[in-house]
């Protein structure tokens, strides 16, 4: 990878301090189990290829107590037991919202999250993985990575 092309936080202060402030905001505000949120975060992030969100946000699942195991199997989250069926309607959702075909979400895909989740876990889910797909489209765009392990 090469370096960073942009500072955004930089030549953009205040756009950068409120999509923090939004994600501040799904944090607080968001769905009712934090580490659903994670791993649908992370689903994006593997999706988009973002190598800076997926170490950001896989530290978060496991300090939130996700387990390093489901995290391993997310990738391939439909043949693995780990994953509850909630769970696997809100990865399902994440995965076309993040791919999202030229039709959009299809109504069983979207029915079966409502079903599962409520409304108001849906709609956080929703914003939730729309954030991370935006954060990710930046992240990407300006070449950033993951911080260095030393």
């Amino acid at each position: 990878m090469t370096g960073q092309r942009i500072d955004l936080a930089a030549v953009s202060p205040r756009a950068v301090g409120l999509v923090s402030a939004l994600e501040d905001a799904l944090r607080r505000e968001g769905l009712t189990d934090d580490r659903l949120r994670e791993l649908a975060r992370i689903r994006v992030a593997q999706l988009n290829g973002c190598a800076y969100s997926l170490a950001q946000r896989s530290r978060e699942a496991l300090c939130l107590g996700e387990r390093q195991e489901r995290l391993n199997e997310l990738a391939g989250w439909r043949d693995s037991w780990l994953f509850t069926e909630s769970e696997r309607a809100a990865l399902a959702l994440t995965e076309i919202m993040t791919r999202l075909p030229a039709d959009g979400v299809p109504d069983d895909v979207y029915g079966q999250a409502e079903h599962l989740l409520g409304p108001y876990n849906l709609g956080n889910l929703i914003m939730a993985v729309s954030v991370a797909n935006a954060l990710d489209r930046m992240c990407l765009a300006a070449r950033l990575g993951p911080a260095r392990q030393t």
